[in-house]
């Protein structure tokens, strides 16, 4: 994997993914829709899932829709899945590499930052407050805060707002293709943690830079620092 450091200008704000960037949670939600999809004599290949990654629920519906048919009852797959995925994260659910020690950077250098997720308040709540996150960070923008989703712009450009920060000088970070495409959109510094999907050529041009995990967004956001 691609490993490049060097940020165009220092970040005023940092603004983050939820699931796969800062909750190790694709996993289970794949690992949920599949035993979900098993349940309900459905078979959830990649190209369901992956296509599913970084998307808001109406997303996933259309998604859903266009592989099962229009009649596909998508809303009460969803409560199936979802109860699949609940029990999973009681269980199973922990933090990404280097999430802690990113916020301590933040923390050091007083940088603002966000939750930006495709995700509703309620999950943001429940998933973070276990972990005790909920407090280190400034704003979440959630579902409902926004017109369209991933891979829109909008929810970038709602969480630069809030912040009080202009986009170009933000700090982007996730791990789905969506979700840089959004990021990217909304003229942010976009850089990609892969979780479950390797950037694609057309991803990798939309991204400041590629990095292994957290741990290396911490030497990038120093190293942007002392050359600032």
């Amino acid at each position: 994997m691609a490993m490049s450091l060097a940020l165009p200008r220092p970040p005023k704000a940092v603004i983050f993914d939820m699931d796969g960037l800062i909750l190790d949670s694709e996993i289970l939600y794949r690992k949920s829709m599949v035993s979900a999809g098993e349940q309900a004599g459905l078979a959830v290949g990649a190209s369901i899932y992956e296509g599913m990654l970084g998307r808001p629920w109406p997303g996933i519906t259309l998604l859903l829709k266009e592989h099962y048919g229009e009649d596909f009852d998508a809303d009460a797959f969803r409560i199936v899945w979802l109860s699949h995925f609940d029990a999973l994260i009681e269980k199973e659910l922990r933090l990404k590499k280097g999430v802690t020690d990113l916020l301590d950077v933040l923390d050091r250098h007083a940088i603002p930052r966000a939750i930006c997720t495709s995700s509703a308040h309620f999950q943001v709540r429940h998933h973070l407050e276990g972990f005790n996150l909920l407090p280190r960070f400034d704003a979440v923008i959630a579902q409902g805060d926004y017109a369209h989703g991933k891979p829109a712009p909008d929810p970038y450009l709602t969480a630069a707002a809030r912040l009080g920060v202009d986009p170009a000088d933000c700090l982007a970070l996730e791990d789905s293709h969506n979700g840089i495409r959004s990021a990217a959109g909304a003229g942010m510094m976009a850089v990609m943690v892969p979780d479950l999907m390797a950037p694609t050529a057309e991803i990798s041009a939309l991204c400041t830079a590629v990095i292994d995990d957290l741990h290396a967004c911490c030497d990038m956001f120093s190293t942007t620092e002392s050359h600032s």
